[in-house]
């Protein structure tokens, strides 16, 4: 039930573009410059904790305003908007909690969660999406958003793999 309004706000794509830009650039000074990895590849999961916090809390925002959600599904809204936090948290708190251990992991670990995070918000989206009065050009913008921040993500894995 979205509302018609197919092309986004323009402040809204520069912001949403905008926001991709760290996820691009880190990923590539991750790759070119191996001397200085453990720093990118460590802001670049930094960063996307945060932004995987950020889409989050979309939800709240929709259980908050969307009149058009059940009682159910604006409680479904409500529990999902913290669960991309508590990914990013733990994401973030792995290689601490490995090395606590004496455990060394791959920076491949936590972004794998990560990507597991945007992904699975999506898919959030696409539910909260069919109960919503959302307009038209959210779904897609945040589908492009996620594809180009999780194939960031998985470059880095992959590269830390190496």
């Amino acid at each position: 039930m979205q509302r018609e309004n197919i092309k986004s706000p323009t402040i809204v794509s520069w912001l949403g573009w905008g926001g991709l830009v760290p996820f691009v650039g880190l990923t590539a000074l991750y790759i070119l410059d191996p001397a200085h990895a453990g720093l990118w590849g460590t802001t670049l999961l930094n960063y996307s904790a945060v932004i995987l916090s950020f889409v989050g809390a979309l939800h709240w925002a929709f259980a908050t305003t969307q009149r058009s959600l059940s009682q159910a599904k604006r409680m479904e809204c409500f529990v999902w908007s913290v669960v991309p936090a508590l990914i990013g948290w733990v994401a973030l708190s792995l290689p601490a909690a490995a090395a606590t251990f004496g455990l060394s992991i791959s920076l491949a670990v936590p972004l794998v969660l990560i990507i597991a995070g945007f992904a699975t918000h999506y898919l959030q989206d696409l539910r909260v999406a069919g109960a919503a009065a959302l307009p038209t050009w959210y779904l897609p913008l945040r589908a492009r958003l996620t594809v180009v921040a999780c194939s960031c993500a998985v470059l880095c894995a992959a590269y830390a793999l190496i």
